[in-house]
């Protein structure tokens, strides 16, 4: 019988932190019904890096999170859709940047505020966008200019 009892609560654990792991991961993914939150859009050159659940930030804080990237065929953009929590009011003249964690960090949309005394109203586009930059890119352009450099 005290068998029987062991199995029973560890697998009562076992479920429990399942359960907890599942409401974690809905609250980190923006699934669960948490907060409430606005829509925006950006449209950026290259949105290399940006997923669905990446974050968007203020000020180094997470504010928001990507609900979809699509690409525009008309303009060749990548259409990027994010939510942001209420309460948290973006003036219409900011920007949004595609940022870098670092050398080995993953990227997030950055958002710098402008000085307007209007806000954007849910659904609206931030214009003033600033795509991604490869570091592969960089590092090539770094090469190359170094090579010519040193010729002269």
């Amino acid at each position: 019988m005290s068998e029987n009892t062991t199995e029973v609560v560890v697998g009562a654990g076992v479920l429990a932190i399942a359960a907890a792991f599942l409401i974690y991961a809905g609250q980190v993914s923006g699934i669960g019904g948490g907060a409430s939150s606005y829509p925006l859009s950006a449209s950026f050159r290259s949105a290399e890096g940006v997923n669905v659940g990446t974050d968007v930030r203020l000020a180094g804080v997470k504010v928001g999170t990507v609900t979809g990237v699509t690409l525009d065929t008309k303009t060749f953009r990548a259409r990027t859709e994010f939510s942001l929590r209420n309460g948290v009011d973006v003036p219409d003249d900011s920007q949004a940047i595609i940022s870098s964690e670092g050398l080995l960090g993953g990227n997030y949309v950055e958002i710098m505020p402008g000085g307007s005394t209007f806000n954007y109203a849910a659904g609206d586009e931030i214009l003033d966008t600033q795509g991604s930059v490869s570091l592969i890119t960089l590092l090539l352009k770094f090469v190359a200019g170094s090579g010519d450099s040193s010729d002269k």
